[in-house]
């Protein structure tokens, strides 16, 4: 087998984050591209804030989501990766740098991400719940369309 020179790391390191980062896109792409499809008609409503269902604020719930092809699933799923991109960066770093026999980089990059991961999984107190959870995913107004005079 080859050895994990510095060079070797950083290319796959550059694969892995360009690939994440294109199927993080293609993601939110395709949930965009549905929720359009179903909902692209309707007028948004702007004057009253409307958090994510709460379904869509833990990762268990978008993966659920996104399995079933909830439009708005996919596109937290996408964004959910986009996240996961460059922790997998990080922890890829932690086991190239333990192949190539770095202590020092190994414990300071556990140090990192363990700083990032419990950044991440901590839920501030400031947490936006909406007083009800939607039912439709189409959140439209009451109010008539805006007619565009000259």
């Amino acid at each position: 087998m080859r050895e994990w020179s510095d060079d070797r790391v950083q290319g796959v390191i550059g694969t892995l984050l360009r690939w994440g980062v294109i199927f993080a896109a293609l993601m939110v792409l395709a949930g965009g591209a549905m929720y359009l499809g179903s909902c692209g008609s309707t007028i948004p409503d702007y004057r009253v804030f409307r958090g994510e269902p709460p379904e869509l604020r833990a990762v268990t719930g978008i993966v659920r989501e996104a399995a079933s092809l909830n439009p708005l699933g996919l596109i937290q799923f996408g964004l959910l990766l986009l996240i996961a991109t460059p922790l997998a960066r990080v922890a890829f770093s932690v086991v190239a740098f333990a192949l190539q026999r770095d202590r020092t980089y190994v414990v300071v990059t556990l140090f990192v991400l363990a700083v990032v991961l419990f950044g991440l999984s901590r839920e501030g107190s400031n947490t936006v719940v909406p007083p009800e959870r939607f039912a439709p995913m189409c959140i439209s107004s009451d109010a008539p369309p805006p007619s565009f005079h000259r």
